[in-house]
């Protein structure tokens, strides 16, 4: 599918400047030199060792810095050794804004060249958000960077727009899923070289492709992290998480490295955007918005960049000319819930008449705006909506949390109703909302996606295998313990292997799928995306016990229509609703709703759009 995409014209001193000066870490400069700069407000003393040789004092700056210069080459191993503030034993540790590693996480960082790559499609600005259809992909199970890269042109043709990345800041071991990324500089060495993940997002923009990447600042892993032994402000000793201490983002230094990092990987990588994970598990939210005006400062004027939030607390400030978008959990759970009947853990807040609660995703985004959730405890939950566009949400039937936090990774493919499934992903493709879509849906894939680490730290591995088969102790289905020891171990290579979904359709079944998806994302392409602009919503009712029909009036003033009946029977439309509708050109429907409709019926597991 060749898809036109917009340009932004860029001043010529902007031009060809793809590497980011960042102030922590080493910098390889132009004059042959690298700079070198740790902060460790916790030593007394700071060195730098290079190729194993003997260790070379840094100067101690101001504010707890330590730099030095040095005309050290591009390929040089090197390390910090420090000595903590009260303490005689030194410690070697890597780079916290390591570029690369040499092996894993624990081993010597590595000098890069930032220039060392040569971008060929340097004209390359971006996309607009609106045209936005994300695929969101896991670098290892798809081969890393080079596999990746692979598989552009068939996601291209598809009808894709934008690549997602899983994390892919360094983790402990070779499998991660990439939120236990301890060093958020550096690609991790398992997926490929920088030069090879540079080739892959030059790969992209050659083919009309935005590539995002997903980055995780709200904690670190288990293992690997050694901030605490030389800057102990990065944390706060009195709040603890999941993770550990939370991190310190009252302190500047601490702020100054996650913004530079989002815009080294903007900048030097020339991604076109950002996923922020759980930035609800930040507790100095003041942060969020310094991060994304400081972002777009820098880069807004000169390309499309494009930052979404996941954050549990339904955030709307924040989408109102900050963020982009949200990722829409609730969408999500309310589909699920009328797709499976499913109502344990967070889906007990949308099991009470879901359908009117899809009624209120579609019309105003999200569904809880303010009102009490059951699943938290009874509190309130989320802010009002109603003024923002239908683009400021990311809607999705499945994502790596939604598919691999399942105790056995299954896929809806293997939960729902076949035709009820059908009916979702076109409401899900052809809605104003932005979509996404999870690797292996367009193929119908029916293998699991799971939980995978491959912790190397003694017992880390076991704690993590124990602790993720607990996590469903309170589920029916896992009450007793030898049904959580059924629970895959997250350490084992098969849970990997058993993750690896092909890269293209292998049977009749999934060829069906890519036809079908390809169709969808044609008529997005053609119908939706041009009238996206301007967008905004009619409304939205329920039709029966589970259908619903919404409306939008789009930028173009055509409105448009759909109408999905996730029920097992028949629904006749009433007088008023078909008079609304029924002059309306249709642009798609499933299941028999093109004969049934001019009836006044939509059939069971039906969907229906259309443009007036």
């Amino acid at each position: 599918m060749n898809l036109p995409h917009s340009r932004i014209e860029i001043p010529a001193p902007h031009r060809n400047l793809f590497h980011f000066d960042a102030s922590f870490g080493a910098q390889y400069l132009p004059n042959g030199q690298t700079r070198f700069r740790l902060w460790g407000p916790s030593v007394t003393t700071a060195a730098l060792k290079v190729n194993n040789h003997a260790a070379i004092p840094m100067q101690k700056l101001d504010g707890g810095w330590y730099e030095l210069h040095a005309q050290i080459a591009p390929g040089s191993l090197y390390c910090y050794r420090v000595q903590p503030e009260g303490g005689e034993e030194m410690f070697n540790v890597p780079d916290p804004a390591s570029r690369l590693q040499h092996n894993d996480v624990h081993d010597h960082s590595v000098v890069v060249d930032p220039a060392s790559y040569a971008w060929q499609n340097t004209e390359w600005r971006g996309r607009p958000w609106h045209e936005t259809v994300l695929y969101e992909l896991h670098v290892g199970t798809c081969g890393g960077f080079k596999g990746v890269q692979a598989r552009l042109k068939t996601l291209a043709d598809l009808g894709i727009t934008a690549v997602e990345l899983m994390p892919i800041a360094d983790f402990p071991g070779a499998r991660n899923w990439g939120y236990d990324g301890v060093l958020p500089y550096a690609p991790d060495a398992a997926y490929g070289t920088p030069d090879e993940l540079k080739a892959l997002i030059d790969t992209a923009h050659g083919l009309g492709l935005m590539v995002f990447l997903d980055v995780v600042y709200n904690h670190f892993g288990p293992d690997g992290n050694d901030l605490g032994k030389y800057a102990q402000p990065f944390f706060r000793h009195d709040i603890k998480t999941p993770w550990g201490d939370a991190i310190d983002f009252r302190e500047a230094p601490v702020r100054r490295f996650f913004i530079e990092n989002a815009l080294y990987w903007l900048q030097e990588y020339r991604f076109d955007g950002l996923r922020f994970d759980a930035m609800h598990a930040i507790h100095d939210q003041s942060f969020l918005p310094e991060l994304a005006q400081e972002v777009q400062l820098a880069l807004a004027p000169y390309r499309h960049v494009h930052l979404v939030l996941e954050h549990d607390g339904n955030v709307s400030p924040l989408l109102d000319g900050i963020y982009d978008a949200q990722w829409n959990d609730d969408g999500h759970h309310v589909l699920h819930v009328l797709l499976t009947g499913e109502c344990h853990g967070y889906y007990c807040d949308y099991a009470d008449n879901p359908i009117a609660k899809l009624a209120r995703c579609l019309a105003e985004g999200f569904v809880f705006q303010g009102e009490i959730s059951a699943h938290r405890g009874g509190v309130p939950r989320g802010h009002p909506s109603t003024a923002l566009p239908p683009t400021a949400f990311v809607l999705f039937l499945q994502n790596h949390d939604q598919v691999g936090n399942r105790a056995f990774g299954e896929r809806l493919t293997t939960l729902a109703h076949p035709a009820a499934l059908r009916a979702a992903y076109a409401l899900l493709l052809l809605s104003p909302q932005i979509p996404l879509l999870f690797m292996g849906e367009e193929i119908g894939a029916t293998q699991p996606f799971l939980y995978f680490t491959s912790h190397v730290a003694p017992g880390l591995s076991e704690a993590v295998r124990e602790g993720r088969r607990n996590e469903f102790a309170s589920f029916p289905a896992f009450s007793d313990e030898a049904t959580r020891a059924l629970i895959p171990d997250p350490g084992d290579i098969a849970t990997y292997n058993n993750s690896v979904v092909a890269a293209q359709a292998t049977d009749p079944e999934s060829s069906i799928w890519l036809s079908r998806i390809q169709v969808l994302l044609a008529v997005r392409h053609t119908e939706i995306v041009p009238r996206l602009p301007g967008c905004h919503s009619l409304g939205a009712e329920v039709i029966g016990t589970a259908a619903v029909l919404a409306r939008w009036r789009m930028g173009d003033q055509s409105i448009l229509t759909v109408i999905v009946n996730f029920a097992d029977e028949h629904i006749a439309l009433a007088a008023d609703v078909f008079a609304r509708t029924g002059s309306g050109r249709m642009i798609h429907a499933t299941n028999g709703c093109a004969d049934q409709f001019v009836q006044g019926r939509i059939p069971p597991h039906g969907f229906i759009a259309l443009l007036e």
